[in-house]
């Protein structure tokens, strides 16, 4: 366990399917922080494994999640960081290692809020997407996840730079356009998709959820 003045982070290992260990580290409030909505719980899923993403990138959004009063929690997918598994091209397998934390926290820290697992756990209350790839080449990987979060009635948030590189504006209010439920976008002008994933950003990318979060 490490902590600091304002929340404390602890490890464990949740159990995936096909015998996968997950790496997962909690970062909770110290008691007197816990927010309005600290039933809550914020499950972070860091970008693609194969490009290098792994829960580490996640840290400053989740430390800052937890000043604020909430519970965050971050995981490696199968394959990723100190999690047993391989990864895959297209993600699927992933999605079962996110549905076992969701399912975790659901049944220890609260209700969670999350993202390709959004209509596979019931506990789920809402999707937060911080620069989700739309683009042709996206669709062509990840095009049934796609299909997955839009069709979800639950509430959804889609954060992204209007300089993404991965997906244009005009791509993602297409997307966006077939979506059920209430669903919302908050562009970041002049900003990439790695610039967005960058340290500088997490402050501002933990206010957005939290806004998110005090909405629903």
């Amino acid at each position: 366990m490490s902590s600091s003045s304002n929340f404390v982070v602890e490890s464990c290992d949740v159990d995936s399917e096909e015998g996968v260990k997950l790496h997962t580290r909690i970062f909770k409030p110290r008691d007197e922080q816990v927010s309005d909505d600290g039933d809550l719980a914020i499950v972070l899923v860091h970008p693609f494994s194969l490009l290098g993403g792994c829960q580490a990138l996640l840290k400053g959004i989740a430390s800052e999640l937890a000043c604020k009063g909430f519970k965050a929690v971050t995981l490696d997918t199968r394959g990723a960081g100190k999690s047993t598994g391989r990864a895959t091209l297209t993600g699927f397998a992933e999605v079962k290692d996110v549905i076992a934390a969701c399912r975790w926290v659901s049944q220890n820290l609260g209700a969670p809020i999350a993202g390709s697992a959004v209509e596979q756990v019931e506990q789920v209350v809402g999707y937060v997407s911080l620069g989700y790839p739309f683009g042709l080449m996206a669709s062509v990987l990840f095009g049934r996840h796609h299909k997955a979060i839009l069709s979800s009635p639950k509430p959804k948030l889609f954060v992204m730079g209007t300089q993404d590189g991965f997906t244009s504006v005009s791509q993602l209010k297409k997307k966006l356009k077939s979506a059920a439920g209430r669903t919302e976008t908050h562009l970041l002008e002049g900003v990439s998709h790695f610039q967005m994933e960058g340290p500088e950003y997490d402050s501002q990318m933990a206010d957005v959820i939290c806004n998110f979060i005090s909405s629903l």
